[in-house]
């Protein structure tokens, strides 16, 4: 199982920098970038939403599940 992070493609549709959200947003640059780059293990919802809120999108447009297994199904 992987969780792609899209977060560089929601900056792109919204014509917004990685620095321009930090400061919307109030998280650091390195927080942000470790984001995008899918160097994290976790998001607070709080991050979640305050990403959302900025680039107008909902959190499955910045998070993607991938199967590593393609005989598995959420059923």
């Amino acid at each position: 199982m992987t969780i792609r992070i899209n977060l560089d493609v929601e900056l792109a549709k919204s014509k917004m920098s990685l620095k321009q959200l930090s400061g919307d947003i109030g998280i650091s640059m390195t927080n942000l970038s470790l984001l995008k780059n899918g160097k994290v293990k976790a998001i607070r919802f709080s991050t979640l939403e305050a990403i959302c809120q900025a680039l107008n999108c909902q959190p499955g447009d910045i998070l993607q599940y991938e199967s590593t297994n393609p005989n598995t199904h959420l059923d």
